[in-house]
């Protein structure tokens, strides 16, 4: 008789299962490419466009404009008045957005099926047709700048996460803020927003991706009838960055402010991307995010800091391989009363510690797979986190392909493989940790 595993069985249901998932990729001849995502169980489809362009392709000086952008991007175009846009989709009982991260920014629209014509032939118009005023940009500028008072200025936690960004990247641009350096934004113009889109905002470095209640016919018929006649940028080349040099050194810094309500010990690691045709290292780190912090109850330092030493309130791992660059690994931890930081990283060391020594718990492993292939299954459940699957993973630099061998590459990875990764990441030298407190006066210190 055949005995299956947790996550064999999950794995088995994930190979036959009907929910979303039919997935097609083509491309245009002016270069966009696009994925649809077939599915039929509800008249509703999302309609995305992510450009390969976030705030790490900002030139130094710069910092923020991609962000400022994405904001000006609801103006007016030839066709459309300022705000049309979103007003369209709204009176067409559908809702709109848009997000800029360090790789790419992304637009998107939920509507019924039957209005895909309509928000595809507007998304196309502003892809080339944008029109910014005098009073447009200037007035986004200072939405921008109140936004960064509101998000970041106003928080320390978002203060000390800059900081800390700013100390692991010795060199990289994902050491900068993807909403910009204060000073550096006060600076923008209309200039700066104009270069930027008329770089960058172009089909042959756009991915359209349509999930939804769609055929893949329709959606070719419909985007070469919209976004077929847009020309390409000519030259456009391969997107060049600064690297890492070795970085030989740990980083540490400690941000006392009056605000902190809760202190926190936060450290992070520079950790490899997922990188198309080998995610094998981004599965078992993957994996080890989850073994050490994957869940506060049974997880590696959930169960040594919160349940067995008492001196933490909450520890967590988190890591996020969806990167064009190198990212980063990240362990937190949150004191329990009377618990100094500095002993709560020396109880986090030793947790480490002893999970490399003594290696993987298998059950815990099993539990872990199951959860992670479970994880997908529901994922297909939902279209908008579907199609933002793939779009972000191909502007990110990985293909249809990767994303769709994925949960594959996540089953195959070993016990001695999330040790393995774990030994390799855990080098101080490329860690930075930070120490977020109570300061003893009013304000930082």
């Amino acid at each position: 008789m055949l005995r299956f595993t947790g996550a064999a069985l999950v794995a088995a249901s994930l190979a036959g299962a009907t929910l979303a998932g039919d997935v097609t990729h083509f491309t245009l001849d002016n270069g966009l490419e696009a994925v649809v995502i077939e599915d039929h169980r509800a008249p509703v489809v999302v309609h995305m466009v992510w450009y390969r362009a976030g705030s790490a392709d900002e030139v130094p000086g710069k910092s923020g404009v991609a962000h400022f952008l994405e904001h000006l991007m609801f103006k007016g175009t030839d066709d459309l008045a300022p705000g049309e846009f979103s007003k369209t989709v709204a009176a067409n009982g559908g809702s709109d957005n848009a997000f800029t991260s360090y790789d790419y920014t992304a637009y998107f629209q939920r509507i019924a099926a039957d209005r895909l014509d309509l928000v595809m032939g507007m998304e196309a118009d502003r892809m080339r047709d944008l029109i910014l005023s005098e009073d447009d940009w200037k007035t986004e500028l200072q939405v921008i700048i109140e936004e960064r008072n509101q998000r970041t200025d106003s928080d320390p936690a978002a203060i000390f996460g800059e900081q800390r960004r700013a100390a692991q990247y010795l060199n990289h641009p994902y050491g900068r803020p993807v909403i910009g350096w204060r000073h550096e934004m006060e600076a923008l113009t209309r200039t700066d927003a104009l270069d930027w889109y008329r770089r960058y905002y172009a089909p042959n470095n756009a991915i359209l991706v349509v999930a939804g209640d769609v055929t893949p016919d329709e959606v070719r018929a419909l985007a070469g009838q919209h976004y077929g006649p847009l020309e390409p940028t000519p030259g456009l080349a391969p997107r060049q960055r600064v690297s890492e040099p070795p970085q030989l050194a740990e980083r540490r810094l400690r941000f006392p402010d009056a605000r902190v309500a809760q202190p926190y010990v936060m450290r992070t690691y520079l950790a490899p991307e997922r990188d198309p045709g080998d995610q094998t290292r981004a599965a078992a780190l993957t994996i080890l995010a989850e073994l050490l912090g994957g869940n506060s109850a049974t997880s590696v330092l959930g169960r040594a800091l919160v349940f067995d030493s008492g001196c933490a309130l909450y520890a967590s791992a988190f890591y996020d391989g969806l990167s064009l660059d190198d990212t980063t690994f990240t362990l937190v931890a949150v004191p329990a009363a009377d618990i100094g930081l500095d002993e709560l990283e020396a109880d986090m060391d030793a947790a480490i510690a002893r999970f490399i020594d003594e290696g993987v718990n298998s059950d815990q492993f099993e539990r872990v797979k199951t959860q992670l292939m479970a994880a997908e299954i529901y994922a297909r459940d939902n279209v908008e986190g579907l199609a933002r699957r793939y779009g972000e993973a191909m502007a990110t630099g990985l293909s249809v392909k990767d994303v769709t061998a994925w949960p594959e590459t996540l089953m195959a990875v070993t016990e001695a493989d999330v040790i393995a990764a774990a030994r390799e990441l855990f080098d101080r030298r490329r860690a930075v940790t930070g120490y977020l407190e109570k300061a003893e006066t009013g304000g930082t210190q």
